[in-house]
């Protein structure tokens, strides 16, 4: 699989970090204290190049391939979805991180990276100093508060999370217009925002079957075992304990919520967060709003 364009990572090195699962690839670069970057759905960790170089004047910044996206490993499946759950995910970013050398370290996550970064800060307390969260609510807080309005701007949930091979199959029979699809949705044109080398870079993974299907059961695992997690762990009380801060687009996937934070106060300890002029894709949209409320975060 091809690499992005490296003008879009100055000065990054490229990594295929081994775990006990299998290979993670990830863009590495700068110095100072760590900070993982975990992408979102449909993407790869490409959707960083308007952050990471800035943000790697201050950090040594990590942004990694999930598995199943991108250059990672493809988990193999079963019907239980594990493979794909948020946990399993979760553990191979620690792996990655021991393997540099950070025993601790700062997560900003978008989309699905959000669900692995507060999945990160559950089961892994000890290794997390601050959390990012972009755009999302935990995925319980999702499926108990969804509605017409939300079903039908994320309809991809429901749809992604049906039974083997009936997502494979219909995207398959047009992978690049599903795919175009999910950033142009409202109108009839990609963004002017979406850098055409990205886009380049999302499309060799996503027109890979093995890949296509581990992007569905990514959704799968979020309608059964990440939701068991996330019961399990309101069941017991547990929280996240280190620093969050919430970051949401006033026309992204929370714009017709009226507190975002409402939903998040149960599950944090130290929380804070604001809406950013955006649509969903917030680190692409407007990356110099998301720097400006992160760096005093991840500085402090």
């Amino acid at each position: 699989m091809i690499e992005p364009p490296t003008d879009l990572f100055p000065g990054f090195r490229a990594a295929h970090v081994p775990t006990p699962a299998g290979e993670i690839f990830a863009r590495i670069g700068g110095a100072g204290p760590p900070l993982l970057l975990l992408h979102g759905y449909p993407e790869t960790h490409a959707m960083w190049h308007g952050l990471a170089p800035e943000l790697a004047k201050s950090f040594t910044v990590v942004a990694a391939d999930l598995r199943g996206y991108g250059r990672s490993f493809v988990a193999a499946t079963d019907a239980t979805h594990e493979a794909y759950s948020k946990r399993a995910m979760a553990a191979d970013m620690v792996a990655i991180m021991r393997h540099l050398g950070h025993e601790r370290f700062a997560v900003m996550g978008h989309d699905r990276g959000a669900r692995v970064t507060y999945r990160l800060a559950l089961d892994h307390p000890s290794a997390i100093t601050r959390v990012v969260l972009l755009d999302i609510i935990t995925t319980l807080d999702l499926w108990a508060t969804i509605d017409r309005a939300r079903m039908l701007r994320m309809y991809h949930w429901a749809f992604l999370a049906q039974k083997f091979p009936l997502p494979e199959r219909m995207i398959g029979g047009d992978p690049r217009a599903y795919l175009e699809g999910r950033f142009s949705r409202g109108t009839a044109h990609l963004p002017t925002w979406l850098d055409a080398d990205v886009l380049d870079n999302y499309w060799t993974a996503f027109k890979d079957p093995a890949r296509l299907h581990a992007t569905c059961e990514d959704y799968r695992a979020g309608a059964t075992c990440d939701l068991e997690h996330d019961q399990a762990d309101r069941d017991a009380g547990r929280v996240i304990t280190a620093p969050v801060l919430c970051l949401w687009g006033t026309r992204g996937n929370l714009a017709d919520t009226p507190d975002p934070l409402s939903l998040w106060r149960p599950w944090c300890l130290n929380l804070r967060g604001h809406a950013i002029d955006s649509g969903h894709f917030i680190p692409e949209e407007n990356p110099a709003a998301v720097l400006d409320a992160v760096m005093p975060f991840l500085s402090a």
